[in-house]
């Protein structure tokens, strides 16, 4: 086995654990909501918090990982949020809780960029979109673990008890990560000669992204817009699901285990966008073969959504939800490696204004969606931004150009 794919292995098994930490507080939502006393419109704060102080720290740590490497980095990433995550499970109130989950989107703020770091240092070009491929499907079954897992222990246990188990996994994959990894196979002591040439490694000289040239690329504009209209949209996924399927839909807390479907087809899904995504790059080029991926993806995210909002029947309507889900995960490799293809050295920063962008309109998703429901007192009214934000994404992503680098040259 080459080193670079037990690099993929350990980012795969993070994907993992980050998603079951992300998506815990949707499963166990309507508990906590009812043992702490929360309405609509404070959960949308609750959820929406994380997204924010995500948003804020993202370019940070992004740029921080292009300076000094994802091996440190990222280390410190997964302690930090590792530790909020079971600091989840001991709060007593709003306040606490709000304040926990803003330290938790400040310490997994930069977790993808840096691992868009290390795929841009450890893999080819032509492997890059399946390498993240392979890594956002592992997040999806994380995420499809969420519920397997939250509602047999927080009926055993309580909600507390899944936050403060799922935290443990992360201080052991950074201890691993720290002592084994290194930032560039050129670090590796008898680093293989052929893998060397392959991935083209450097000696892991570092730089920040100028900025000042950067903001004048009309790429990375219409990135960070394209990645806001998903980010607002798969918000819902990971924050208001579980509360909108026990008191729209009419699930009970153990049809809640039905809540796995959409990231068990997000996890197909983005394994195939990865692998469509690259053989398309192979035989039309960078800039037709990315495009193509984001027109099947989003475009057939806005269609499921709209589809969602006209069924009855509660199993028809998760069935499309999961579809809208799948269509945004079919899409995402060909989105985090259009920021590799864009960013070049540069490919933490970048992909961490992208994240900016998502998570910024992410927050706005989970905060609007509660004061929606409050003011219309339905649930399903919050889909129509999501389903205009689907679509005007798409529409944005025709412009991308994944062959022009943000800093020519870089």
């Amino acid at each position: 086995m080459h080193h670079r794919h037990r690099v993929l292995g350990f980012l795969s098994i993070l994907s993992v654990i980050m998603y079951l930490d992300r998506v815990c507080i949707s499963i166990a939502g309507p508990r906590m909501q009812e043992a702490l006393g929360l309405g609509p419109e404070q959960w949308g704060w609750v959820t929406g918090v994380f997204t924010l102080s995500y948003a804020v720290f993202e370019i940070p740590s992004g740029s921080l990982g292009d300076r000094i490497g994802p091996r440190r980095v990222l280390t410190r990433i997964v302690l930090w949020w590792s530790v909020f995550t079971s600091l989840t499970g001991a709060v007593s109130s709003y306040l606490l809780l709000v304040a926990v989950r803003f330290g938790f989107g400040v310490g997994e703020a930069g977790a993808a960029p840096n691992m868009g770091v290390t795929i841009a240092r450890w893999f080819p070009l032509r492997e890059r979109a399946t390498a993240w491929g392979i890594v956002l499907m592992c997040a999806q079954i994380g995420g499809a673990l969420a519920p397997l897992l939250v509602v047999p222990i927080q009926a055993a246990y309580g909600w507390r008890a899944s936050f403060l188990i799922f935290g443990f996994a992360g201080v052991v994959w950074s201890a691993a990560w720290y002592v084994w990894f290194r930032d560039s196979p050129a670090e590796v002591p008898g680093a293989n000669a052929e893998e060397l040439a392959l991935v083209a490694a450097t000696s892991g000289a570092h730089e920040a992204l100028p900025w000042s040239i950067a903001v004048r690329s009309r790429n990375l504009w219409a990135v960070v817009a394209m990645a806001g209209c998903v980010g607002y949209s798969m918000s819902f996924f990971q924050s208001w699901l579980g509360t909108y399927l026990v008191k729209s839909r009419g699930f009970t807390e153990t049809g809640l285990l039905f809540a796995s479907l959409p990231f068990i087809v997000g996890a197909v899904a983005n394994v195939a966008g990865g692998f469509t995504g690259d053989r398309l790059v192979r035989k039309y080029g960078l800039r037709r073969g990315r495009r193509a991926m984001l027109l099947a993806g989003y475009g057939g995210s806005a269609v499921a959504l709209t589809v969602a909002t006209q069924l009855d029947e509660k199993f028809a309507a998760l069935a499309a939800l999961s579809l809208a889900y799948g269509g945004i995960t079919l899409g995402q490799p060909a989105l985090m490696g259009i920021c590799l293809d864009i960013g070049g050295k540069f490919a933490g920063a970048v992909t961490g204004a992208m994240n900016t962008s998502a998570y910024g309109c992410a927050f706005l998703s989970s905060v609007i969606y509660g004061y929606l429901v409050n003011h219309f007192g339905s649930y399903e009214v919050p889909f129509i931004p999501m389903i205009f934000c689907m679509t005007a994404g798409t529409l944005v992503g025709l412009l991308v150009d994944a062959e022009q680098k943000v800093v020519p040259g870089y």
